[in-house]
């Protein structure tokens, strides 16, 4: 077997050893460079991962990370409406809670349900809200089966409606056994007691296919509030008189537990203001 050739060495050192120092040097320098923008670069990763998500889909109806949901854009008012489902609410951080131009304006808030229950957080949501100048509203779930009159008067006794306050809404979306009719019929008295009481005319609020099976064409005089989730636009018959829209039941905001419903406002700021009670 013929011996192996050995190289004689050159004589000139190595440059390996400064290179790796120059890589480790630049390592360190990127690593303390990284502690003071972390902030602008996380905040460029994340809107770089939105971009990516919302890719060739309606640029109308983006991801909002900050809120876990998509969100109706083209609207400038948007709100939340709650009740005792989502358990002590800390109002300060609902309110500063934004991401870019989206912010929350208004909250609806559950005052009475039929003519006997109260919902055990209104007070402490109502006055809290309140106090953190917030704008809010408070409606009443309807119990068809219950006398429309009387459910009436005990919302309005439950619910100290003042200047500035988003006009009263009732919440219809269930028959719970009675003829549409009969339905209809005590939705009648509730809405006429408390248009008479308030000198507002109330907002109903429905499902969409709740409003079409059994509320469209007998209440054109009233404002409406619809749900349908996670859809880029409500898809409503020309000539529907819809002032809110409750797009999604599963957003995420600080200072409330829970999953929340998140609504938007059909108009602008002039057209918001115009609607508060006076």
């Amino acid at each position: 077997m013929a011996a192996a050739y050995k190289k004689k060495s050159s004589g000139k050192r190595s440059n390996r050893f400064p290179a790796k120092r120059l890589a480790g040097l630049a390592a360190l320098l990127l690593l303390a460079l990284s502690i003071f923008y972390y902030p602008y670069v996380e905040k460029n990763l994340a809107f770089a991962w939105r971009w990516l998500k919302d890719f060739g889909r309606n640029p109308n109806y983006p991801v909002y990370p900050s809120f876990h949901i998509r969100i109706p854009v083209k609207y400038p008012i948007h709100g939340i409406d709650v009740s005792s489902y989502q358990g002590m609410i800390d109002w300060q951080k609902v309110k500063q809670m934004h991401q870019d131009s989206v912010r929350i304006n208004f909250a609806y808030i559950k005052a009475t349900e039929g003519m006997l229950l109260t919902d055990p957080y209104f007070l402490h949501n109502w006055r809290a809200c309140r106090r953190v100048g917030m704008i809010s509203g408070a409606y009443h779930y309807f119990r068809p089966q219950a006398d429309g009159k009387l459910q009436a008067n005990f919302f309005l006794a439950n619910v100290k409606i003042q200047k500035g306050n988003l006009p009263p809404v009732v919440d219809v979306e269930e028959l719970n056994g009675v003829a549409p009719e009969k339905m209809r019929k005590e939705l009648d008295d509730f809405l006429t007691e408390v248009t008479l009481k308030t000198k507002t005319r109330p907002i109903i609020y429905s499902s969409l296919k709740f409003y079409y099976d059994n509320l469209a064409g007998y209440y054109n005089n009233y404002h409406f509030w619809l749900s349908n989730f996670d859809h880029p636009d409500l898809a409503v018959m020309p000539g529907t008189d819809w002032k809110f829209w409750q797009h999604s039941n599963r957003a995420r905001v600080s200072g409330i537990l829970h999953g929340v419903d998140f609504d938007v406002f059909n108009g602008d700021s002039l057209a918001f203001s115009q609607m508060l009670m006076k």
